[in-house]
């Protein structure tokens, strides 16, 4: 005995549908059916990541050490521009004692992919500032995961590199 069966993809089920309507005279119920499907937020998750950007740069400008601790999740790692390695409590530490100073921050090119309850930022940051003693002042280009923990969006990774000075290349 020969069984046979129908292999369905989305074309041919919007092609079936669309065979459906116009057959049916239902060209009408058409925009009404596309309004019942499921709506995708994926806008307004990139406006709800985009906001949490700007959460963090003005808590970065006023060292908001509160805002910082909600923003940042408990296994949180930074990795900096130098490559040194960073927790939660120890970019908390180093905020509390004043030794990490910001005084300009602007951001640029920022893009958000989301991927599940992942989402990940790429921008360019134009930074002024020191860190104890030395100046951390250029221009970097960054990544920032964020993940979607009991309802809320929090900032699990962090990488930066600097952009070298057109200066820079002139030395080498």
């Amino acid at each position: 005995m020969r069984s046979y069966f129908r292999v369905r993809t989305r074309i041919s089920a919007i092609h079936g549908a669309c065979l459906l309507l116009l057959c049916l005279g239902l060209g009408g119920f058409a925009s009404s059916a596309e309004a019942a499907l499921p709506h995708h937020p994926s806008h307004e998750i990139h406006k709800e990541i985009e906001a949490l950007e700007m959460q963090w740069r003005q808590a970065q400008l006023s060292n908001d050490v509160g805002a910082m601790d909600r923003l940042l999740a408990d296994d949180y790692v930074g990795i900096s521009a130098n490559g040194t390695i960073e927790t939660k409590p120890e970019a908390l530490a180093l905020r509390r004692a004043g030794t990490l100073h910001i005084t300009t921050l602007d951001l640029n090119d920022l893009k958000v992919r989301i991927y599940g309850d992942t989402a990940v930022v790429t921008s360019r940051a134009d930074l002024a500032g020191t860190n104890g003693s030395s100046d951390i002042g250029g221009r970097y280009r960054y990544t920032r995961v964020y993940n979607k923990r009991f309802g809320q969006w929090k900032i699990v990774s962090f990488e930066a590199s600097r952009i070298p000075d057109s200066t820079d290349h002139d030395k080498h």
